[in-house]
């Protein structure tokens, strides 16, 4: 069968379009797979929340992701189908979110019966560490990270305009501002409320009014790096180097979007240091 060049551009067409497909519903039964077998090893119910940009559709527009109400709606339905006595491991990466979904879910997980363990391997931020905070126990890479949740409005920190509005006269202040101020005033009694809650079965009621508000006030920058020592300071429940081997190759199966030259490379095979390489003669 002769074959035209127009046959030839459409079947390169095709294969364009289909691979990508194909691509996308391979990865998927591997992350599938691997949550069966964490499931398996730790007799558990996993949900995985993991944000990163992944480049999508037949041009491979990237897209940033966040928390939002349809992750919050899938992880309560995952909750709902969970066994009161199953534990809950949720494995979390996320620059966080909307403030909605994040006590949604940080709420359905706190009221579940059973254990709930928060994986972080990379990081948590802002609604991320919201959600973190409603867990038993918090399990970090040694060099992962969560953040503070002080709310923000639009491009603003919440805490800087109150700051603002208390650094100026009020005659100097336009109406959308004060307008600002007292929703961000708002914002912060209702987050730093909520994080009181969360802690109040994990410390006394001092420390956890002390806590939420270092937390939820805007002490720090919105990615303030909340350490491993930081968290042991705060009196947390968190542990710093028992990442199950399994959650790193979870993260591999979310690509990043697809660059011409990779900025970080390596050999992905762990060396032997006790085995020495001979040296030459």
């Amino acid at each position: 069968m002769n074959l035209g060049f127009t046959d030839i551009l459409w079947i390169l067409f095709l294969l364009i379009t289909l691979l990508p497909m194909l691509q996308q519903r391979s990865i998927g039964s591997r992350r599938l797979n691997l949550l069966q077998r964490i499931e398996a090893k730790r007799q558990s119910r996993v949900i995985s929340l993991i944000h990163r940009q992944e480049a999508i559709s037949l041009l491979g527009i990237p897209i940033s992701r966040y928390i939002n109400v349809e992750d919050s709606e899938h992880i309560l339905r995952a909750i709902r189908l969970t066994p009161d006595d199953m534990p809950i491991d949720l494995i979390l990466h996320t620059p966080g979110g909307l403030v909605l979904a994040s006590e949604q879910i940080a709420r359905a997980l706190q009221q579940h019966k059973a254990k709930v363990t928060v994986f972080v391997p990379h990081y948590a931020m802002s609604g991320g560490t919201m959600i973190a905070l409603a867990a038993d126990e918090i399990i970090l890479d040694p060099n992962a990270v969560l953040g503070p949740v002080d709310p923000q409005l639009g491009q603003y920190p919440a805490a800087s305009i109150l700051k603002v509005v208390k650094q100026k006269n009020i005659d100097k202040i336009d109406d959308n501002t004060l307008i600002l101020a007292d929703m961000a005033e708002k914002a912060v009694r209702q987050v730093q409320e909520f994080v009181r809650v969360l802690l109040l079965d994990k410390m006394s009621p001092e420390k956890a009014e002390d806590l939420a508000k270092t937390l939820a006030e805007g002490r720090w920058t919105h990615d303030y790096p909340i350490t491993c020592e930081k968290l042991r300071e705060m009196e947390l429940p968190s542990i710093c180097n028992e990442m199950p081997l399994e959650v790193y190759e979870l993260m591999e199966l979310y690509p990043q979007q697809a660059q011409q030259r990779p900025s970080v490379q390596y050999i992905p095979i762990p060396y032997d240091t006790s085995k020495k390489t001979p040296r030459n003669m």
